[in-house]
């Protein structure tokens, strides 16, 4: 099959000129139509569009005189607060990520008995149609890991009877599917794309029907399916944190926007996939690691000077990619703290001393505390700035050795969890499609006949 045509000629320059002088919005406007640009108010804060059950997202308390102020982060999964659903699997030395899931698909935490049987569920499901690896995945290398996933997720269409019955009943089925079946497409996409494009030796893991979600990502990953249980115990933390967030994230809106529509769980899960690819959303871990690795090779970061140096750098759009963010740093409901970032910073710690590269964590903490310091003072911000799960996560995964090319796929092996549950929440409380109301600003014009113009 011929490559696209990626060449931009003059006359597509050209008319990419026409189209930006054909645009005549300019953002005061939105402040005289009322309009919240990217569905937040004035204040920053997001416009409700629905009811949720599955999360919720604390960043503020009420004073005794009714003001609010910011405090620090929280995150409920159905009610339960994250820091102490992590403590229970941990303080048991267990598994998080099924139960996790289990608790935001049925509202409800498992007893051991329906825990059990929920995990053998899923390594039931954790396996694809005969052929489907070679044919979908292997003949079909891609660049993109997030691609080679939503490309997996739309075939897979096709090898289902009863693809689009939206009884719950069959959506919950399908859901499971998935989730089950997340890690291998990722996985056995990274294999196709390193063997054909980078030209390593090929090698294909099936899934090990003992062992946890996460335990089999590690497993099918490397090559002699070797891993510590310190690994795995923080990569089953790491899914477990980012399963869902709050709802008003932008693939979960994405996934409850599509399915308003009556479509198929496929589509609606490849549509949330092409939301979490974009770097404002899923692909930050992976500007983390690269911004220090510039910051590395630019700085003397045994030097708080230089360091401290190099972020202002950063918001003056003069180091890195001159986007002018601090990549990692802040969030656009946590101010004083993400609770994310601080479970995962304490596993992150506690992994730099496995791997003895204690002095790395020690930077990202230097960083994060400089960084804080640095935004207030250049962007006056005073409700605070902390670290976002993000600025932890590309260090755990680059401890790990996990490709960055896997990054934003890992991020989606968890948050298919909460998709799942946004998309069942969507089906049974929903009447409606989705249908957001636009403000035309463009003046009626008189047709003009191709001879006059």
């Amino acid at each position: 099959m011929n490559k696209l045509n990626s060449q931009i000629t003059p006359y597509i320059e050209k008319l990419a000129e026409i189209s930006s002088k054909g645009n005549h919005i300019v953002p005061e406007m939105y402040i005289e139509n009322n309009i919240y640009r990217g569905l937040r108010d004035l204040n920053g804060n997001g416009v409700a569009t629905g009811l949720t059950e599955i999360s919720r997202i604390k960043a503020k308390d009420t004073d005794k005189d009714g003001n609010e102020i910011p405090c620090d982060g929280a995150l409920f999964y159905r009610g339960y607060n994250i820091r102490d659903i992590v403590s229970g699997f941990l303080k048991e030395n267990r598994f998080g990520f099924e139960e996790t899931a289990y608790l935001l698909l049925f509202s409800t935490l498992p007893n051991c008995e329906e825990l059990e049987n929920f995990k053998a569920v899923l390594a039931d499901y954790r396996t694809l149609p005969d052929d489907f690896v070679n044919n979908s995945i292997l003949k079909n290398p891609g660049c993109d890991m997030m691609n080679i996933l939503s490309r997996s997720v739309l075939a897979l269409y096709a090898y289902d009877d009863n693809p689009d019955d939206i009884s719950i009943s069959n959506v919950l089925r399908q859901s499971l599917q998935l989730i089950s079946v997340f890690p291998l497409l990722a996985v056995y996409g990274f294999h196709s794309f390193r063997h054909y494009r980078m030209g390593k030796s090929l090698y294909i893991h099936l899934p090990d029907k003992s062992l946890s979600t996460a335990e089999n990502i590690l497993h099918m990953l490397r090559k002699n399916g070797k891993y510590t249980p310190l690994e795995a115990k923080i990569l089953d933390l790491s899914l477990v944190l980012h399963a869902e967030h709050g709802g008003g994230n932008n693939s979960a809106f994405t996934t409850h926007v599509v399915t308003s529509s009556g479509t198929d769980t496929y589509s609606s899960v490849a549509a949330a996939l092409g939301s979490l690819k974009g770097p404002r959303h899923g692909g930050a871990n992976i500007k983390v690691v690269t911004m220090f690795d510039d910051m590395k090779s630019s700085i003397n970061v045994k030097n708080k000077g230089e360091i401290e140096d190099y972020l202002v750098k950063l918001l003056n759009k003069e180091a890195f990619d001159k986007s002018g963010l601090i990549y990692g740093m802040g969030h656009a409901v946590y101010s004083k703290s993400d609770p994310r970032a601080d479970i995962l910073k304490e596993c992150a710690r506690e992994l730099s001393v496995e791997k003895g590269i204690e002095d790395e964590f020690e930077l990202y903490e230097t960083v994060a505390s400089l960084a804080s310091e640095v935004i207030a003072q250049k962007r006056k911000i005073y409700k605070g700035v902390s670290a976002n799960i993000d600025f932890y996560s590309g260090l755990v995964y680059k401890m790990l050795s996990l490709p960055p090319e896997l990054f934003t796929p890992i991020f989606a092996m968890s948050r298919i969890v909460g998709w799942s549950a946004h998309r069942i929440e969507e089906i049974q409380n929903a009447g409606k499609i989705i249908r957001p109301a636009y403000i035309s600003v463009a003046k009626d014009k008189n047709y003009i006949s191709l001879d006059k113009r």
